[in-house]
């Protein structure tokens, strides 16, 4: 078993909201329910009962209460969800009125504001009474091309008061990948900014602003921020407005009511494979996901400060905004997270009073690696909870955090999907911390490991299943009307089971949970499977490595592995390190897992969610096409596994 790293303390424990959900619950349904394990059977067996709880503990605004709040849970992908149930999603998000801050913004160069709630309301009711005037309606579609800036949050919360479908891009991303994706779904507004700030440069985005606009002809509005301080030259762009403009008429906030299953976001797939699959999610089953993980899980209270890193690109960015449905204070920052170094971030903690703070597996590794030790120059005596997602973590990583950031504080490592707008394995601050592993199954969530077999086993690795529904699963799919590809996507494995792709063991000992990456990146040599982030975690231990990725290759009616490491700068690939490269894998993981060749690449490929990607690397090593290159974030990194390829032949 891994190392344990921390345990809360009785305080911590007493004044957790999961505790105070725990004692509703025995009050409310007459239990006993004394442990998260006992929770957790609860929750996954009177489904029902749990969903209805979380709705009350965390106080959803319904304009009419459910009469019922789940017809069949293992009818999936077809769940009914709080049926009868009426809400507006911006209103429950808007609830508080105040002067307390909802929004801090920090822009890598500095720029800052900050938002009240009472101003957050204000803006975004102008806002929709615009959009309105604009024509849009329930059921249309609001797109964003957006930095991560309170002009996103309150375009956002103002297109889901009136009931239109939200869907967002990063700022930064090519044209064509946004094409890609708002292509499908026909917005009638695009919102955009005209430049953005990265690395400490300042970037004119006009070109790549009026390339998207021609590529979607659906398009009647681009309503453009002036975001970097000057207004920008719109002439290319007849319909155009001027953000600022449209906030200068007072409006009074106006909530209609929609049903609980009510479509709020269109999010995306990777698009590794293809066209991005365009995901749509009901406002109410997102919204009950997300403060079930905020609150009784993350422990989120309205006196906290939250940060995540994300752009709004990210399912993150969609969870991060829900915190404002507990009325705390969430920053938003836009920029590199290491601009100008790793310490900026500490920086923005130290100085806003962070209490949470959220991160993906690379910026923590990226950290590690160069040796900084936040808790050696930053006071971060507020900092009560770091959360990790994004990509696996290592042991070492969890570790080092504990060692070089705060010795006491909860480390919470969460793992879900975009899919699902939320996590299957999540943090609890009532339980202590193992290295490498998520500390518990979420609430509400009927999580296994399946043997090839399609068996439930613990202590044994397996595929990442779900065997009832969840709130905020896909109602379904854009231009899927026959629901094809949803179950294609995760149910054509396992008859009405939820498959979710990760490689995974469920500890018995501890109810944590290891992952071990992508089961459909699963190598098997010799028809032994091998998750690929066992090999990473051997990687990350070796100062000479800064980043891999290992694939399979088709060899003589087998499999073999080829491991690709980019190296750090003062290190060459010499025979010296490729031996102890495949020692390492050997003595600490098993000789199936020693690659057959070792290549040094100068990069390593990357979704835009930070995700490495070997299916791209895959295909092109075994010869297949790549379907969409600029699904990536470094798309010219795939030119040497091509030139590599090619040489191969």
């Amino acid at each position: 078993m891994n190392s344990r790293l921390w345990a809360p303390s009785t305080e911590v424990i007493g004044n957790a909201n999961i505790t105070r959900f725990i004692e509703s619950v025995n009050r409310r349904y007459q239990k006993q329910i004394k442990t998260y394990a006992e929770l957790y059977d609860w929750s996954v067996g009177e489904i029902a009962e749990f969903w209805q709880a979380v709705s009350d503990f965390t106080e959803i605004q319904f304009a009419t209460p459910p009469r019922r709040i789940v017809d069949d849970p293992y009818r999936m992908p077809a769940a009914k969800w709080f049926e009868g149930a009426r809400l507006n999603f911006a209103q429950n998000l808007l609830r508080f009125a105040d002067q307390h801050t909802a929004l801090i913004a920090r822009r890598e160069d500095g720029v800052s504001m900050r938002v009240s709630y009472a101003e957050l309301r204000q803006k975004v009711a102008r806002l929709a009474r615009a959009l309105r005037e604009m024509g849009v309606a329930q059921g249309d579609r609001v797109a964003a091309y957006m930095p991560n800036s309170v002009e996103t949050v309150v375009a956002m919360l103002a297109t889901a008061s009136i009931g239109a479908l939200w869907a967002s891009c990063a700022v930064d991303i090519r044209p064509s990948a946004v094409i890609d994706r708002f292509g499908q779904i026909a917005p009638k507004v695009l919102f955009a900014v005209a430049g953005y700030v990265y690395k400490g440069k300042r970037y004119d985005s006009l070109a790549d602003l009026t390339a998207v606009v021609e590529g979607i002809p659906s398009l009647q509005r681009v309503i453009v921020s002036d975001y970097l301080g000057q207004r920008p030259e719109l002439g290319r762009l007849p319909q155009a407005l001027a953000f600022e403009q449209l906030l200068s008429t007072e409006a009074d906030c106006d909530f209609e009511p929609f049903a609980f299953e009510h479509p709020l976001y269109i999010m995306f797939s990777s698009g590794t494979t293809g066209k991005p699959k365009c995901m749509v999610q009901s406002a109410g089953g997102v919204l009950i996901n997300h403060l079930n993980e905020l609150v009784i899980h993350t422990d989120l209270k309205r006196e906290d400060t939250i940060f995540y890193i994300t752009t709004c690109s990210w399912m993150m960015w969609n969870w991060l905004l829900s915190s404002l449905a507990v009325g705390a204070t969430v920053l938003l920052y836009d920029g590199s997270p290491l601009y100008p170094d790793a310490d900026a971030v500490w920086e923005i903690i130290q100085d806003e009073e962070v209490t949470i703070f959220g991160t993906s597996a690379s910026f923590i590794e990226h950290i590690r690696a160069a040796k900084s030790s936040p808790i050696q120059g930053f006071d971060l005596g507020g900092l009560r909870q770091i959360s990790q997602t994004g990509s696996v973590l290592s042991a070492a990583g969890f570790a080092y955090v504990y060692r070089e950031i705060k010795s006491d504080l909860h480390f919470n490592s969460i793992s879900g999907g975009t899919d699902i707008n939320g996590c299957f394995a999540i943090g609890n601050p009532t339980l202590p911390v193992y290295a490498g592993q998520t500390q518990a199954r979420g609430l509400g969530k009927k999580v296994k490991a399946y043997d090839r077999n399609g068996k439930a086993v613990v202590d044994r690795q397996g595929e990442l299943v779900c065997e009832a529904a969840v709130p905020s699963m896909p109602l379904y799919f854009w231009n899927d009307p026959n629901g094809d590809m949803y179950r294609d996507a995760y149910f054509s494995i396992y008859p009405g089971v939820w498959r979710h792709g990760d490689y995974v063991v469920i500890h018995g000992d501890t109810g944590g949970m290891t992952f071990y990456g992508r089961s459909d990146s699963v190598l098997m040599p010799s028809g032994v499977r091998i998750g690929t982030a066992e090999i990473y975690r051997e990687m990350e231990k070796l100062e000479e490595v800064d980043d891999s990725l290992a694939v399979g290759q088709r060899h003589q009616s087998d499999e073999r592995i080829l491991l690709f490491v980019k190296l750090k700068p003062e290190y060459d690939l010499t025979d010296k390190l490729i031996d102890k490269i495949k020692k390492t894998l050997r003595r600490n993981a098993s000789p199936r897992h020693v690659p057959a060749r070792v290549i040094e690449t100068p990069d390593i490929p990357y979704t835009l969610n930070m995700k490495k990607v070997e299916s791209a690397v895959a295909n092109i090593i075994n010869g297949r096409p790549v379907a969409n290159r600029d699904a990536l974030i470094n798309p010219e990194s795939l030119d040497f596994f091509r030139n590599f390829s090619d040489l191969e032949k």
